[in-house]
């Protein structure tokens, strides 16, 4: 373009006469981002403002980074699909996307547990650290190019308990033929030690309790178990949940859908993601001090799992593995790049952060 006709498209007369001031046009790149709107579906029930509420943090989020011109809908689960469908409605583009723990869809193959929490796995820092810097998200998206969606972490609990029974649990023994909700595939490593497992959304949990149908179940952690009304049918709550060390929340977006986008709008919602990722952890932390304590005072006997059924699914947890990894390409794809990080991060771990811990919680417990 010459300078004359620039001059001219910038609204400007030749040979030196200046046009009257006029109002400067929004700037260029605002004015060419277009205007979407999606809709997510939800795995979890509107009533569990944390872990639904991280969908609606990110939609927020992402709305204010972008104007109001990239929005998502946010929908509880079961008002457009089941809960425990919604990776199948991202992926299917019944919906954009999806806000769900992909552990529950191992029946699909065991490699989605990998991405939310194995049985003795990652804590909450870990999971973040391997995810985010240690190239499992990388590994995971390429996985996850095989359903059509793209995955990003959305959340994170920490450490969960590890549930409630309506009976005591004083050994190993006590656990034979116990059916418990329990999901991801923690599942199958109960099942050696003799659980009957049962994989149930979070909304239908408390009747199958009430009604005896099942024995005990494992939900999150003292602010969620509390709201859900757990501790009305089961006295007994048990911590911790070893088959939850640190379970990563997940968004999947339709793959398609996603990569469509403008990149401006890419980075604008990974970015949402990451803040509603720590945003939930932060919540949890806080929320859980008070909850645990009105729990106690509501008469709810806090126990320990016994040492001998810890160890029992220790040992099973890594049999699983073994043979997974033996007959699952995938899994074992994701899975001893993960085992790496584990022990490495294990490692480092003992050294500061477990020392610390151990010594500042003794004197606490002490009353120091």
């Amino acid at each position: 373009m010459d300078r004359r006709s620039f001059i001219k498209k910038a609204g400007l007369v030749s040979g030196g006469a200046a046009v009257a001031a006029t109002p400067l046009a929004a700037p260029a790149i605002a004015q060419e981002q277009p205007t979407i709107k999606w809709r997510l579906t939800s795995s979890f029930p509107k009533s569990l403002d944390t872990i639904y509420g991280g969908a609606e943090m990110m939609a927020k989020t992402l709305s204010d980074i972008t104007d109001g011109k990239f929005q998502i809908q946010v929908f509880p689960g079961g008002e457009i699909v089941p809960a425990l469908q919604a990776l199948d409605a991202a992926s299917q583009d019944t919906v954009e996307a999806c806000h769900t723990v992909s552990y529950y869809f191992w029946g699909k193959d065991p490699t989605f547990a990998i991405a939310s929490a194995l049985p003795f796995g990652l804590n909450a820092r870990q999971q973040n650290a391997w995810l985010y810097q240690g190239g499992g998200n990388e590994l995971l998206n390429e996985f996850y190019a095989n359903y059509n969606v793209v995955g990003f972490p959305g959340g994170n609990t920490g450490v969960q308990m590890g549930g409630w029974f309506r009976r005591e649990v004083k050994s190993l023994a006590d656990m034979q033929g116990l059916k418990m909700r329990i999901a991801g595939l923690a599942g199958k490593v109960v099942e050696r030690i003799g659980v009957v497992p049962q994989q149930i959304a979070g909304a239908d949990i408390y009747p199958a309790l009430e009604k005896g149908t099942i024995d005990a179940t494992e939900w999150v952690g003292p602010y969620d178990d509390e709201k859900l009304g757990f501790y009305q049918v089961a006295k007994f709550y048990y911590y911790p949940a070893f088959w939850e060390g640190g379970p990563t929340v997940h968004f999947f977006f339709n793959k398609a859908k996603y990569e469509s986008l403008p990149p401006s709008y890419r980075a604008a919602l990974e970015s949402a993601t990451r803040i509603a990722n720590q945003n939930m952890m932060n919540q949890y932390d806080v929320k859980n001090i008070t909850a645990i304590r009105s729990l106690v005072g509501k008469g709810v006997q806090l126990r320990p799992l016994p040492r001998d059924v810890l160890d029992a699914a220790y040992k099973s947890a890594f049999e699983v593995y073994g043979e997974i990894a033996e007959s699952t390409p995938t899994f074992k794809k994701v899975y001893e790049p993960w085992a790496k990080f584990r022990t490495e991060a294990y490692q480092w771990f003992r050294v500061a952060e477990y020392t610390y811990d151990s010594y500042v919680y003794g004197q606490q417990a002490a009353g120091k």
